[in-house]
């Protein structure tokens, strides 16, 4: 079993996942800590990039869909005649290359020192910088604050690190200009009472997000659009599976709700789950080869196809890449109004 699966079942609702994490709360508690220090000292010093600045990140360990909503929002830019650039830590080397792919307008630059970065985006033509997973950047000012938070957390541990998902609690949401809930598996009602909890404010004062003077709160879904040949491109609708066994192979955060999306279009779908940014390996391709001959497809998601693509034998099977698309479900015009915020001061400067 992967650690994202071992870590996906600690950081589960069962009896049995609550009591194994106990011992690791104090280990939680000494993180928390930390972590509010780190948030004092951090937001004091903020540099400032040289162009105007939106950041997306969330509140736990990945799979919440901030790379497709920052690939969203840069290609919104691009849409309204502004050029982004993407900066990224570059941890794992697949984003980048999702990201350019994504959105082939962008000036993609992967650097974990996000100043530097931003002075080779600039250089290379960009106008306006779209961070992804920078929201517990906090020595970074931006313009415009993104936090993601997925309706499949909602019933994770409410622990932090290593007990629980959570990289901060839900008081850093002080720090968002705007909210945005995503789900994949999750029901729309999962999605719109997290939403209505968070609009509601923590302590119910009316201060709290979505509330008089909180930040606004959309909620979207991220949904598998249609299906692309990883080699030919070729397009084929997702009914192509309707009954159909599946390998899905996915090297991703939540590699369960992955398998979930492909079953809602109706296959049989046998999960092939790696650690997220897995690198492939021969014996790797081998399995997914062999996994192939007993199934009528391998599907696998845009970010591990950008490492499976060169790699694939020409005498199997092309794999299909499902491909991502963002539907607003509620609010989405309020984050086109705070990026046109943005875009209105990068004409400017």
């Amino acid at each position: 079993m992967s650690a994202a699966r071992v870590a996906h079942w600690l950081w589960g609702a069962s009896a049995a996942a609550r009591v194994a994490r106990v011992p690791l709360i104090p280990l939680a508690g000494a993180y928390w800590a930390v972590m509010r220090l780190r948030t004092a000292r951090a937001r004091a010093d903020a540099v400032r990039l040289p162009l105007p600045t939106i950041a997306v990140g969330n509140l736990s360990v990945g799979g919440t869909g901030k790379t497709p909503l920052a690939a969203w929002i840069a290609s919104y830019c691009a849409a309204h005649g502004r050029t982004p650039g993407i900066l990224l830590r570059g941890y794992g080397g697949d984003e980048p290359l999702v990201h350019r792919r994504l959105v082939p307008q962008a000036v993609v630059v992967a650097n974990p020192d996000r100043v530097a970065g931003a002075v080779a985006a600039r250089a290379q033509g960009a106008q306006v910088l779209v961070l992804d997973d920078a929201y517990q950047l906090l020595g970074v000012g931006r313009d415009l604050n993104i936090a993601v938070v997925s309706a499949e957390s909602a019933t994770a541990s409410p622990w932090p690190l290593p007990a629980g998902p959570w990289r901060e609690g839900r008081d850093a949401l002080d720090r968002a200009d705007l909210i945005v809930v995503t789900r994949k598996s999750a029901s729309a009602d999962a999605a719109s009472a997290l939403a209505e909890g968070l609009v509601r404010g923590r302590s119910g004062g009316p201060g709290g997000p979505g509330g008089p003077g909180g930040p606004p709160i959309c909620t979207v879904r991220l949904v598998v659009s249609h299906l692309e040949g990883m080699r030919s491109g070729t397009r084929q609708e997702l009914g192509v599976l309707t009954g159909r066994r599946v390998v899905a192979a996915a090297g991703i955060a939540d590699p369960e709700s992955f398998a979930q999306q492909l079953g809602t279009a109706g296959a049989s779908v046998q999960l092939v789950a790696y650690q997220d940014h897995h690198a492939y390996r021969q014996a790797d391709l081998e399995r997914l080869v062999r996994a192939a001959t007993g199934g009528d497809y391998v599907v696998v998601t845009e970010k591990d196809a950008v490492k499976l693509r060169r790699q694939w034998p020409g005498s199997a099977a092309e794999p299909l890449v499902a491909v991502l698309a963002v539907h607003w479900e509620r609010n989405g015009r309020a984050l086109e109004q705070a990026v046109d915020a943005v875009l209105a001061s990068a004409r400017r400067s």
